[in-house]
């Protein structure tokens, strides 16, 4: 039998562009794992506030703990102290409601099935009827600049281009928050700095809220709102930078003065967090 959400949580989730409450909300939050070798201390201390509109990005050293806050979010990952709230429920309800789209470093596409038809998987599974889910892949692979490749597969398509149907898939049932995990990690420099243009440009079309994990500090200042500059594992937050930049801006801002003093703030941000040999 599908999980469903209780009609007041979904309500309460649709309340969200009210502005009364932000879309997350982190309080003094910690993860410890529990391992053979002892206990692992992820996260810890973690006060956050994420508000409706927001692309914030989560940067720090490999191993800080990026993802393991996103998955805190996703209730993929359970805190072991604090608390956390997303649309105002508890990380488990919002799940069950719908109403975050996950974005992995890989894209995560079936290979025996279309990419039209990887994009409505979740739709299949959510019931809805033949023709709605083929419109709502129309519209969104045309959102992504992938129209005319309905009836591809994945193994046709290069990276950049799988990466943007994982993005159509996540935006086929409409949700209010999308979660990134590094999702142009693996690819160059180039197809990245495309992708980064056509994800700010989709960021402005919906006006969604976007938590993206990155380790690059000029894709963190490109595209964030603010950036949430991480520590070494146990990761705590040491900075949250805001970067008001115009929402219709292009790569050519990375050689202004703005931008590169926020970038050296990120870079200076993470050295005072410390250590790269952990």
């Amino acid at each position: 039998m599908e999980d469903t959400a209780p009609a007041e949580v979904t309500q309460g989730l649709e309340r969200e562009g009210a502005g009364r409450r932000p879309v997350v909300e982190i309080r003094n939050l910690s993860l410890t794992f529990s391992t053979r070798d002892g206990p692992v201390h992820a996260l810890k201390d973690i006060d956050l506030e994420i508000e409706a509109g927001d692309f914030v990005s989560l940067i720090g050293p490999s191993g800080c703990g990026k993802t393991t806050l996103l998955r805190t979010i996703a209730d993929l990952e359970q805190p072991t102290g604090g608390s956390i709230l997303v649309n105002g429920v508890s990380p488990q309800e919002a799940r069950l409601a719908r109403a975050y789209g996950y974005i992995f470093q890989a894209a995560a596409l079936y290979p025996w099935r279309t990419i039209e038809r990887n994009v409505t998987l979740p739709l299949e599974i959510m019931g809805l009827p033949a023709a709605e889910r083929a419109e709502r892949a129309r519209r969104y692979l045309d959102l992504v600049n992938l129209a005319g490749f309905e009836r591809k597969y994945p193994w046709q398509l290069s990276g950049g281009m799988q990466q943007r149907a994982s993005i159509a898939r996540a935006l086929s049932f409409d949700p209010a928050l999308l979660l990134m995990d590094e999702p142009f990690g693996a690819l160059d420099e180039i197809v990245r700095d495309h992708l980064n243009e056509q994800l700010l440009g989709l960021w402005n079309k919906t006006e969604k809220t976007v938590v993206f994990v990155t380790h690059s500090i000029p894709e963190a200042v490109f595209l964030s709102s603010r950036i949430v500059v991480m520590s070494p594992r146990p990761g705590r937050i040491i900075d949250v930078i805001s970067c008001d930049f115009p929402r219709d801006r292009t790569l050519d801002i990375r050689e202004t003065p703005a931008f590169l003093e926020i970038a050296h703030r990120v870079r200076e941000g993470l050295r005072a967090g410390h250590s790269y040999d952990d």
